[in-house]
């Protein structure tokens, strides 16, 4: 829908927010890397762990070195030999997987709360996880709880569509006759709410 707006009227949103559904990389990559779209969705993904130990949250990646460093400041590559024959390391899930030295992790005090049942600390690294970090930063700012509040404002609206008024299917064909139904929707959604906001009385005055 965004392709077809934009190709004909040559327009497309500065931001899209939606559901965690719209969180993953391809659809991130796309949003931030094809259309120049910021995501204000939540980056969907396995990160945090279900015990207290530490999640792939708590590394720092370090893009220069392309590493990431642990809390105890040891560093984890997707290398740590060179190989005759280049490799991308890169997986059937369009990962790559970061490894710590094995030797850094059997003298870390903080192993009980890292890698407590391997030998070593692994970390699936996304191919496309700096379209995954731009999302994480906006999720971070007040645009995004912005965003979020008027999201919540439009999903209630269908929902009152869907459950109240029992648009669950449209039943006229063509474009003009799914206007024609969502715009009789809208108007019986506003008297509902008229017929609120007047049955409430004029506003007390101090």
């Amino acid at each position: 829908m965004i392709d077809r707006v934009e190709e004909q009227f040559d327009i497309k949103p500065d931001r899209l927010f939606g559901d965690t559904a719209y969180g993953t990389a391809p659809m991130l990559v796309w949003m931030v890397e094809e259309k120049d779209i910021e995501p204000h969705v939540l980056v969907w993904g396995k990160t945090e762990r279900k015990n207290d130990s530490f999640s792939s949250n708590d590394f720092h990646w370090n893009e220069e070195a392309e590493e990431y460093r642990c809390p105890a400041g040891n560093a984890l590559r997707s290398e740590w030999r060179a190989f005759k024959n280049e490799r991308s390391h890169v997986t059937k899930a369009s990962t790559i997987i970061i490894r710590s030295r094995q030797t850094d992790c059997v003298a870390c005090p903080m192993k009980a709360k890292c890698c407590p049942n391997t030998a070593l600390r692994k970390i699936a690294r996304s191919v496309h996880e700096a379209a995954r970090d731009v999302a994480r930063r906006i999720a971070a700012t007040p645009a995004y709880v912005r965003s979020r509040h008027e999201r919540k404002k439009v999903e209630m609206l269908f929902a009152h569509l869907k459950r109240i008024l029992k648009l669950e299917r449209l039943r006229l064909r063509g474009m003009s006759g799914a206007t024609d139904e969502f715009m009789l929707a809208a108007a019986v959604q506003n008297l509902r709410r008229l017929a609120k906001f007047t049955s409430q009385g004029p506003p007390a005055t101090g």
